[in-house]
């Protein structure tokens, strides 16, 4: 593979089963790269295989976020273009054209039906005016603009990475009819963003996750479960379900006897935790905590969705499990540990459940995503949107690898080695996740396979403080300072571990080169990047990539999310004990830095901002060391996995040179 095979790219996504479970829509994305843009669109796929998959829309502009009308006759679905966002709905098995029910500014999502089929609720980010003495004039002709308004910062997180200022845009509830156009109705419009709807199966109601808009909630942005009327004199208002507590709630999704509603539940008391799946009581109340026992994430970071009811005993719900995302169920009374619905070494990153049929979008380490589905307990491929990819550029198989932590018990690591002549040592990149509260899924991943085809063994690993494990796992990497369950704090025994997968590679393969090594890694990959050689000089290169070098710049406002690390880090804050994040801080050590290293960054990046990579580039130029630095205009902190194609090579080709002259890997291929 080379960087420009990221052209080639097709990838499905975000399943979704007809109400009687013959047909599944899905949305289909592939890369444009003469273009510079992502274009996708809507298929068909019938349950059975009984026909080939064909598409729904041209997939020309951005189609995406596909939901069945209960009664399986439309399919509503969003459709954005630059500066133009658009809901439409369209008939499935019958003839017609798809109908604009909606256009806005801001991009939808969110869609859900009304029980009766005849309207669609959805979120879209809505002006918030700010209150104060601004008078703001009416716009001016092109030729003479007036000048913006200023912009009132009235609670904390008021940014977010890739959409910008959000605290005078929060995101809003809307209702619109699906049978006679009309304007959208804004349901709420609230200080905080509005969550994805849920509605009640009497067709009164949704409910929705939101902030609670009461003084200082911002110090904690814990959201509570709420119930909306559609109509009647309280439409609109938000009902409290959820009472006063440190959990955070989100994706709720009614039972269908209307009775109780299944979320997902985040206890905010210590900071990282698992997200688990409970039950309220639509009336208000306690939740019920199903999957405490489990000790597993329920949230994962790719292809989480509300819990889906299997009647009203049952709820289906996908988790991180050393390395692989399964589905699970679990008996919603509580009477029954969760057990496995459907696994294997691989990832579950989309699905849906309906009439009987369980759509997946799944993919291994060898294998691309694509839809499939399950009826009567027998899978069937649906889609082979890879195949001539993997036909031309076929993928090897990781070695999987337990490897003793220094901290005690094991972790999960991978060796995948090169297609080199026998004989021949191979050098090596180790990479390292981002989070640090993720993991690396058992799934295909592009720059890995970019790496082996330059002739790299690629080694990595779910270190201390990964999820796929349990919440002791996640903790474990909280400050020792930490008022609870203190932990090595970052660049303890995380660090340990990924050394430790690395020995373990080094010894198990005699094939690897100790001398001809590299470490890589973006966020908090890019901080352990920069932490490792800045304590150790075994690296022949390494490349940091929006890497969170000062913790405490970026939690005194450096970054969209300032102010949690005070959370993650057990209530020791920047404000009384400067001297830990300047402890745990890879730039306070550039002094050691002796490895030559590649900065990566975004311009736009707001989740580490550029001078993240500044602040550690003047440290190495003033000390005379080895280091350059590249600079992505346009781009955020998604870069690598959403970035514009054309970037997405640039950074790739810009990788393979610098480690090709380090190293001794192949160069990105000309052209």
């Amino acid at each position: 593979m080379q960087p420009a095979d990221i052209g080639r790219l097709v990838t499905p996504s975000d399943p979704r089963v007809s109400p009687d479970g013959a047909h599944i829509a899905v949305v289909v994305t592939r890369v444009d790269l003469e273009a510079d843009r992502y274009r996708s669109g809507l298929w068909l796929a019938a349950a059975d295989a009984s026909s080939p998959p064909r598409p729904l829309t041209a997939g020309e502009d951005a189609d995406a976020n596909p939901a069945w009308s209960p009664d399986g006759t439309r399919l509503a679905f969003t459709r954005s273009t630059p500066g133009k966002h658009r809901l439409l709905v369209m008939p499935v098995g019958g003839p017609g054209e798809p109908v604009v029910l909606a256009e806005r500014p801001e991009p939808i999502a969110g869609l859900a039906w009304s029980p009766d089929s005849t309207r669609l609720a959805f979120v879209s980010r809505e002006p918030r005016p700010a209150a104060g003495p601004v008078t703001v004039p009416e716009a001016g002709p092109a030729e003479h603009p007036v000048s913006k308004p200023p912009r009132r910062i009235d609670r904390l997180f008021p940014k977010l990475d890739g959409e910008g200022w959000i605290v005078d845009r929060p995101r809003a509830l809307f209702l619109v009819g699906t049978d006679t156009p009309a304007p959208p109705r804004l349901l709420v419009a609230h200080r905080y963003d509005v969550g994805t709807p849920a509605w009640s199966p009497d067709g009164r109601s949704l409910a929705v996750c939101t902030v609670p808009d009461l003084p200082d909630a911002d110090l904690t942005m814990v959201e509570a479960l709420h119930l909306v009327d559609v109509e009647g004199e309280h439409a609109g208002a938000l009902r409290r379900l959820t009472g006063e507590t440190t959990t955070s709630f989100s994706h709720p999704s009614f039972s269908p006897d209307g009775t109780r509603l299944a979320v997902l539940a985040e206890d905010t008391a210590i900071v990282p935790s698992f997200g688990r799946v409970a039950v309220v009581p639509a009336a208000g109340g306690d939740p019920t905590v199903l999957t405490g026992d489990l000790d597993r994430q329920a949230a994962p970071f790719v292809g989480v969705r509300p819990p889906i009811w299997r009647g009203d005993d049952e709820l289906v719900f996908a988790v991180e499990e050393h390395g692989t995302q399964p589905l699970c169920q679990v008996r919603t009374d509580g009477t029954a540990v969760p057990g496995p619905v459907l696994g294997g070494t691989r990832a579950i990153t989309g699905y849906d459940e309906a009439g009987g049929t369980l759509a997946v979008v799944t993919t291994s380490p060898t294998e691309r995503p694509e839809l499939a589905a399950v009826r009567g307990g027998v899978e069937t491929r649906l889609t082979s949107f890879s195949a001539a990819f993997h036909r031309d550029l076929p993928a090897e198989a990781p070695e999987h690898l337990r490897v003793s932590s220094p901290g005690g018990g094991e972790i999960d690591a991978w060796l995948l080695r090169p297609r080199t002549p026998a004989g021949d040592r191979a050098p090596v990149l180790l990479s390292v996740h981002g989070g640090p509260m993720t993991q690396y899924p058992t799934a295909w991943f592009d720059e890995f396979a970019l790496w082996a085809a330059a002739g790299y063994a690629v080694v990595w690993c779910n270190p201390h403080g990964s999820t796929g494990d349990t919440e002791a796992f996640l903790r474990s990497i909280r400050p020792p300072e930490s008022d609870e369950a203190a932990g090595t704090g970052w660049g303890g025994v995380d660090a340990d571990d990924v050394l430790a997968a690395l020995d373990a590679a080094l010894a198990h393969d005699p094939s690897l080169d100790p001398e001809r090594v590299g470490v890589l890694g973006g966020s908090y990959g890019g901080f352990m990047t920069t932490w490792l050689v800045s304590h150790t000089d075994r690296f022949a290169a390494a490349c940091s990539e929006r890497a969170a070098n000062n913790l405490l710049s970026l939690e005194w406002g450096g970054s969209d999310a300032a102010g949690f690390f005070r959370f993650e880090f057990g209530g020791v804050t920047h404000l009384d004990r400067p001297d830990v994040y300047t402890r745990l801080s890879p730039v306070t050590y550039a002094a050691d830095i002796h490895t030559p290293m590649l900065l990566l960054h975004s311009d736009d990046d707001l989740r580490c901002p550029p001078e993240q990579a500044d602040q550690l580039y003047l440290a190495l130029r003033l000390l005379g060391r080895d280091v350059e630095y590249w600079r992505f205009p346009d781009e955020g902190h998604e870069l690598s996995r959403a970035g514009s194609p054309r970037h997405r090579v640039q950074r790739a080709e810009i990788v393979l040179d610098f480690f090709a002259r380090h190293l001794g890997g192949a160069p990105p291929a000309a052209g």
